[in-house]
């Protein structure tokens, strides 16, 4: 047994190499096959860097990367966005008391104007002979004022500097302000021609005024009034959107505080830590911020609901007062020179003045004892004047159809006690100082609102980027514990 042995070692041996029996997979050969299935997925992986990101993005420190952009970028958003609501607002504010409201006034003055020379020519025609240098005087004043009150309300409504289409509104401003600027030189070359007749004693002088007159309430005063109307439409429609919160400011401000809290809980939740102080930071930013806006923002918004409520509605309708006493006074003083049309013309006076005891009322009904409104006792005077003036003009029809023209003129023109003259100026003296009352508080609750907004914006445009900086500054240092 020896021997073989030996034998099968020689065989094994010879050549001075050592034969061994094969090995299934040697181990070499499987960590290059595991290298190469490892470098193919790297290579996968480098070749598809979405994948990468979007596996990144699962593991915690992605979500927090994540969460920092988007908070740090939804608070600059937020507070760019609520400056910009807030600055249109401030500048709406300040549009309405400098320009709006301001050609609203003018045109109203127009009309007040021109109807108040009209009067004061009719007046002056049916006194007789050479008109006194009351109502000469009272005639030139009312046609300069409503020549100075044409150019500042020949402004554009839009706003000065900018470019925007003319639009239906704007072409009908254009068409009444070429009427009135065309018509009224006709009107006072009519006058003035109507005017030398009279003195002359020329019986076709009357001719001349009845030409006048027609011009004036036939095409003048109807483009003066619309010419306020749509002013006034100018003051009334950014009002109703003033009168409203920015809840469009408050939605994402509240959801960006939702976002911090729910943050702060993951990152409690994650790290082990309660407290943040980046996060901190920024909700004390922005709780600042939005209580700063809801307080500002709501004190905005009552001061303008009390400049729409004392101030632009009584305004309003006490200017259609005023515009209604106008149009009395000229069918009053018509009524002497258009001696065949006396029932149009009562009619005219009746209907007005009624129309005026109800505006009265209306007003009376909101108004409030306060100096800063338009008070109860001024409505009140004015009431009383338009009781007088009625029964004055009650006495006047009662003259002319009884034939005593006389004794008609000097009840109207005079300046007697009971002369109907007197109770109309006391009527639109009455209605004058309660406009500017009503005016005065309307442009001070404007101004209050335009102060309270401030620098609103501005300041929620700052805190909101202190917050974006806390959020990176408290998240940063969180992420970069997980490298």
């Amino acid at each position: 047994m020896t021997g073989d042995a030996s034998s099968v070692r020689t065989v094994l041996t010879r050549g001075g190499r050592t034969i061994r029996p094969a090995q299934a997979s040697p181990p070499i050969r499987q960590v290059l096959a595991d290298r190469r299935e490892l470098i193919a997925a790297a290579r996968e992986r480098a070749q598809s860097p979405f994948q990468t990101i979007r596996t990144y993005a699962l593991t915690t420190p992605g979500k927090l990367i994540i969460i920092c952009l988007l908070l740090a970028a939804g608070s600059i958003i937020t507070g760019v966005y609520a400056s910009t609501v807030l600055d249109d607002r401030t500048r709406t504010l300040q549009r309405l008391i400098d320009h709006t409201e301001p050609l609203a006034e003018a045109a109203q003055v127009l009309y007040s104007s021109l109807s108040i020379a009209d009067a004061s020519a009719n007046a002056a025609f049916i006194s007789g002979g050479l008109e006194s240098p009351e109502l000469r005087q009272r005639y030139a004043d009312a046609l300069a004022t409503a020549s100075s009150s044409l150019i500042l309300a020949t402004g554009t409504a839009s706003e000065p500097g900018s470019e925007s289409a003319e639009d239906a509104t704007e072409q009908a401003i254009s068409a009444d302000l070429e009427t009135l600027s065309t018509s009224i030189p006709v009107y006072s070359g009519l006058v003035e021609t109507a005017r030398t007749n009279n003195r002359l004693g020329n019986p076709i002088g009357s001719a001349y005024l009845g030409q006048a007159s027609a011009l004036m309430q036939d095409k003048i005063l109807p483009a003066a009034q619309r010419l306020y109307e749509l002013r006034s439409m100018a003051i009334a429609d950014p009002q109703q959107s003033l009168t409203r919160p920015p809840w469009t400011v408050y939605v994402p401000l509240l959801l960006l505080l939702t976002a911090l809290v729910l943050t702060s809980r993951f990152l409690a939740r994650k790290t082990r830590r309660r407290f943040n102080i980046g996060l901190l930071a920024a909700m004390a930013a922005l709780t600042l911020g939005t209580v700063w806006l809801l307080v500002s923002g709501l004190m905005s918004v009552a001061a303008t609901a009390d400049a729409r409520n004392h101030g632009a509605d009584p305004l309003h309708e006490l200017t259609a007062a005023r515009i209604l006493t106008q149009q009395a006074r000229s069918a009053e003083t018509l009524s002497l020179i258009r001696r065949a049309d006396q029932g149009g013309l009562e009619r005219t006076f009746s209907a007005t003045t009624s129309k005026i005891d109800d505006i009265l009322d209306d007003v009376r009904s909101t108004a409030e004892e306060s100096s800063d409104s338009v008070t109860t006792e001024q409505l009140d005077a004015v009431g009383r004047a338009l009781v007088d003036w009625k029964r004055t003009d009650a006495a006047i029809r009662r003259y002319i159809q009884s034939g005593d023209f006389d004794r008609a003129r000097q009840l109207t023109v005079g300046d007697g006690r009971n002369s109907s003259a007197l109770a109309y100026a006391a009527v639109d003296s009455g209605l004058v100082e309660a406009i500017t009352t009503a005016r005065t508080a309307f442009r001070d609750d404007i101004n209050t609102a335009q102060r309270l907004l401030g620098f609103t914006g501005t300041g929620i445009l700052l805190l909101s980027i202190l917050a974006a900086m806390a959020i990176v500054g408290g998240l940063v240092p969180r992420i970069r514990e997980y490298r």
